[in-house]
């Protein structure tokens, strides 16, 4: 599909410099930019590229002033702020590129399912029995939705995704490749035997409004009650969140981050890549933890952590400080350990 620089410009609010008719229907970086492209330029660094790029049309900001003649072929449209506005085109041609609708087949979708007009489901999709399924819901190929499930409105399942039975999943949610909802707690209790007995984990998994789920995330159902996802929380990729966690609103968690079940984690909170939380503590609310951290231990409110087992966010740096300096101090230890002894035997 085909959109002039003038109804770019409408949609950004700016206004065009060149031909308002030419027209793109794709995106592109500013240094590979091609004919039919529009690119964006945000980044001073980047504006050597803009006198040679064969884009069409680029995004730049209302004060930019060029230092020499751009190709005739380029069209601009400047905007209060070039990177906000090419956002904006990103999301609504992603929106577009997913706009799918209908039922594919082979798919199975069993009795009781609510199913309104717009939803797209792909081939072999299984939607189990009395799931039901809010408007604009896509269900991307070899995805399982499990039978009493709830999927809000706007929410996409990529390919590949396993939703559990009796998962609750809020609106405008996305889920990518991979991710594993609902798949049983690591329940297990010693016995006389000296081995392990299952514990039945027949709880929920509960994700509210708004979330983000990357691939291959798994998110356990708890073994009573629920696990529960607020609303804006956004998970990387390759994250093992446990059995009755939950995790406050807009919090950000990187990849590789395991939490340990019945942990709570407050909103606000930003958690960087390959962190360990151990299992039954309490972290508060805008906590920052740095990657690698292994947090053993509840956390107040506003504190900002780093290292394994973690501390203040200061007084590592302060302690790595010394210990960078530990084999210069130990020689000059050795040193007065030397001293000493030639002292002792005069």
């Amino acid at each position: 599909m085909e959109f002039s620089a003038q109804q770019i410009a409408a949609l950004l609010g700016g206004t065009v410099e060149g031909n308002p008719h030419v027209t793109v229907n794709t995106l592109s970086k500013i240094e590979e930019g091609k004919t039919g492209s529009i690119s964006f330029l945000a980044n001073p660094q980047y504006t050597p590229f803009i006198y040679d790029t064969d884009a069409s049309v680029v995004i730049v900001s209302k004060t930019f002033s060029p230092e020499k003649s751009l190709k005739p072929s380029c069209t601009l449209v400047r905007v209060d702020n070039p990177y906000e506005s090419f956002a904006v085109l990103l999301n609504a041609y992603d929106s577009f590129k997913r706009n799918k609708k209908g039922i594919e087949q082979p798919s199975f979708i069993a009795e009781g399912v609510e199913l309104p007009e717009d939803v797209y489901i792909g081939a072999f999709v299984y939607v189990g029995k009395n799931v039901k399924l809010g408007k604009n819901v896509k269900i991307y190929p070899n995805s399982f939705i499990g039978e009493g499930s709830v999927i809000g409105d706007n929410t996409t399942i990529f390919a590949g995704v396993r939703i559990y039975h009796e998962t609750l999943i809020g609106n405008n949610c996305t889920i990518h490749s991979g991710v594993v909802i609902g798949g049983d707690g690591f329940g297990f209790a010693p016995n006389s035997e000296n081995n392990y007995q299952k514990v039945a984990q027949i709880g929920n998994v509960i994700i509210e409004d708004n979330v983000e789920v990357g691939s291959n995330t798994t998110i356990d159902r708890a073994t009573m009650g629920s696990t529960i996802i607020r609303k804006g929380v956004k998970l990387d990729n390759l994250i093992q969140i446990a059995h009755n966690v939950e995790i406050g609103e807009n919090t950000v968690i990187a990849s590789q981050t395991g939490v340990a079940g019945s942990t709570k984690i407050g909103k606000n909170c930003m958690i960087g890549g390959q962190v360990g939380i151990i299992g039954h503590i309490k972290i508060g609310d805008n906590v920052k933890i740095a990657a690698q951290s292994g947090i053993g231990g509840n956390i107040e409110e506003n504190d900002i952590l780093q290292g394994s087992p973690a501390m203040n966010h200061g007084s590592f740096k302060k302690s790595f400080i010394v210990f960078r300096k530990l084999p210069e101090l130990l020689k000059r230890l050795e040193l007065l350990e030397n001293l000493f002894k030639k002292e002792q035997t005069k």
